[in-house]
């Protein structure tokens, strides 16, 4: 909620580090449609992956594992489980398969975030419940001693805290006052300075994190383990979220350590995702059938480039050829040459 209202309040220029990374997610963005629509298939194996490493590496961030023989039969089965640890692998599976195939008619509000935290945590006896006692996070030193690493949001004052924050955030992404990525990292520092919940808080925190990308269009989570990105950073999440979380309580914390490492995990999946899907993956007849769906979809002249434009993994050359073959079987006329030539539809369709 601090944060939230910080950047709400006060937000008047941005790192460059953090523009640079605005930047250039939202390019990533730009692709999604592209490879959703071409490689279905391989987009299924992806998300198969993802839902495993996701389920997996989100309870092994909190010390929870399983057998590593079981995970395919957990993940993805209804087997008798074993002990608890399996139930909660399966509960975020659980949590997952909700917000994938559900997220457009999930809300962020107080019921989304118990039954999130319900879900995650199976059957222990305050799943969906906010914390009845105060609870400081506590961090155990190399040497055996213990220290607080952050004082929590009372539990008397949970209520109101979350109450807050998911108004704050509301109102941001309605007004869109800031970039949905800004308002979408501050509500998960905020929420985990808060932690509502006795135990389970960074499980539920990584399952809002998805949902709310989804609600703002990066879906790069579906097909890439953000948890998994996030456990193989372990340290520097951890590093960034105490450097951003002092005085967070005084409303005089430094939001962006965190902000910056969440736009650096956003960008790297999709630099992954990329990786998986790109040019190369895409045949040559799905080449050739994307570049004349974006022809019919031009309202008017258009020229190579701009075409190219909309289809940037298919070469310069190729496009060329396929308006050639198209204005040769009299589907396309062309007026001018070369590069400067517009090229138009003959009638409203090529199909």
């Amino acid at each position: 909620m601090h944060t939230l209202k910080q950047i709400a309040d006060e937000l008047k220029e941005i790192p460059a580090s953090v523009a640079w990374y605005l930047s250039d997610i939202s390019e990533f963005k730009g692709k999604q449609e592209l490879y959703t629509r071409q490689l279905p298939q391989k987009l299924k194996v992806l998300r198969e992956h993802a839902l495993i490493e996701s389920a997996v590496s989100s309870n092994r961030i909190e010390g929870v594992e399983i057998d590593r023989k079981r995970i395919g039969t957990v993940v993805f089965g209804r087997t008798l489980l074993k002990d608890r640890c399996e139930e909660e692998i399966q509960g975020y599976r659980d949590a997952l398969e909700w917000i994938h195939t559900q997220s457009e008619k999930i809300k962020i509000n107080e019921t989304t975030i118990k039954k999130l935290h319900k879900l995650s945590r199976g059957n222990i006896w305050d799943a969906g419940e906010y914390k009845e006692k105060d609870g400081d996070i506590i961090e155990r030193l190399p040497s055996g001693d213990t220290r607080i690493r952050f004082t929590t949001v009372s539990a008397a004052g949970t209520p109101s805290m979350v109450k807050e924050m998911i108004a704050v955030y509301s109102d941001l992404i309605k007004h869109r006052e800031v970039h949905p990525l800004l308002a979408i990292a501050a509500f998960n520092l905020d929420f985990l300075c808060i932690h509502p919940f006795r135990d389970g808080n960074g499980r539920v925190s990584r399952l809002l994190l998805l949902l709310q990308l989804y609600h703002a269009g990066f879906e790069v989570g579906r097909y890439i383990s953000l948890e998994r990105l996030i456990e193989e950073h372990k340290e520097r999440y951890y590093e960034a979220l105490q450097h951003s979380s002092v005085r967070w309580h005084e409303v005089k914390h430094d939001p962006w350590p965190y902000i910056q490492f969440l736009l650096y995990l956003l960008k790297k999946a999709y630099i992954e995702f990329s990786t998986h899907v790109d040019k190369t993956g895409i045949p040559k007849g799905e080449k050739t059938a994307l570049v004349i769906e974006q022809i019919c979809r031009m309202t008017s002249g258009f020229s190579l480039s701009q075409l190219q434009d909309k289809c940037p993994d298919v070469s310069y050359d190729m496009i060329r050829k396929i308006l050639k073959d198209l204005k040769s079987e009299g589907r396309i006329n062309a007026k001018g040459r070369g590069v400067s030539a517009l090229w138009y539809k003959k009638g409203n369709t090529l199909k």
